[in-house]
């Protein structure tokens, strides 16, 4: 048990209070609980100690980027979709355990909220929500139905975890994109749907800046099976051959998103005219709909792209 946690619970008397308070409670008791909790704590802070809070955490400070600069950005962005994908406004908040349930990824990235909610952290893993729930309406008409599901939005994020550089930030804006739908064989649902979210990325960031830029397309495969030759032909060579200012490469060193992708995933890096080396985008392959609807032949592609390091990057 986290020691903090049972420092708490000898301090207030209580041994196993918060295993009480997670699994004896239902979630509606719960919330009235911490609800009176947290008036009572609100309604005890002086205008000073609110001043004091808002100037002194990281999670409520505002944001380095040129606002007019974002929604260029987004608006340039939500233009250049493809025509397969349909545009959302997701909610600031979203189904308490969004984070861990599907994504396995620790609570704790999460800002949990007392009415069972959490702040969403990872706009893809609310697209996947909604995919589920399209594709659920899909199969109930067809049980065998390809027909796909292509959903993007442009979201501020919250994450408690600290990243640590010039460009990284506790909250910040993410343009995300979530793929959903059937196994066709032989990857073809993963290979031309990795295409579809790739070549966006690469077209946009091309078309948007207003510098000279060189993208490099990094792919990992995570399969134990090599690959490489398969990749190489099914993705590697059609960016390459679309592209002039892009670089495409393998990294088989990665290991960050091992056990999150199922196996195919990819970085986009921008080099921009000073030379300076930036990782924007992410994404790949994910089990998140095949949990989700219990069904193992879903499949799901998820990216996204940092708006707040394409606006310092590419506009200043």
């Amino acid at each position: 048990m986290n020691k903090l946690i049972e420092r708490i619970e000898r301090e207030v008397g209580v041994d196993g209070l918060a295993s009480i308070l997670a699994e004896r409670l239902n979630p509606s008791d719960l919330q009235s609980l911490m609800l009176e909790v947290y008036n009572q704590r609100a309604s005890q802070l002086q205008p000073a100690q609110l001043l004091a809070a808002y100037e002194n955490n990281r999670f409520v400070q505002t944001a380095t980027v040129d606002p007019l600069k974002m929604l260029e950005w987004e608006r340039f962005a939500f233009a250049n979709l493809p025509n397969e994908f349909e545009a959302l406004l997701i909610s600031p908040v979203c189904p308490l355990g969004t984070s861990s349930a599907i994504a396995l990824v620790d609570q704790d990235w999460a800002v949990s909220t007392s009415r069972n909610t959490e702040v969403v952290s990872d706009a893809t893993n609310v697209l996947a929500l909604e995919c589920a729930l399209r594709r659920r309406e899909i199969l109930k008409q067809d049980s065998k139905s390809n027909q796909s599901v292509h959903l993007a939005t442009s979201h501020r994020l919250l994450r408690t975890i600290k990243f640590e550089g010039p460009n990284s930030f506790s909250h910040f804006g993410l343009f995300g994109l979530c793929s959903s739908g059937r196994d066709q064989g032989n990857l073809q649902f993963e290979f031309s749907t990795l295409l579809l979210h790739i070549q966006f990325y690469l077209n946009t960031l091309s078309a948007f800046s207003k510098k000279d830029i060189s993208l490099i397309v990094r792919i990992t495969d995570f399969n134990e099976r090599d690959r490489h030759e398969l990749l190489d032909e099914k993705l590697l060579k059609p960016i390459q051959a679309s592209f002039d200012n892009v670089t495409c490469e393998f990294n088989d060193e990665r290991e960050t998103g091992r056990g999150y992708y199922r196996d195919l995933c990819f970085h986009i890096d921008l080099i921009n005219d000073d030379g300076e080396r930036l990782n924007v985008a992410d994404g790949g392959a994910v089990d998140w709909t095949q949990k989700l609807l219990s069904n193992g032949k879903e499949r799901t592609i998820i990216s996204g792209i940092g708006n707040d390091r394409v606006c310092l990057s590419l506009i200043g």
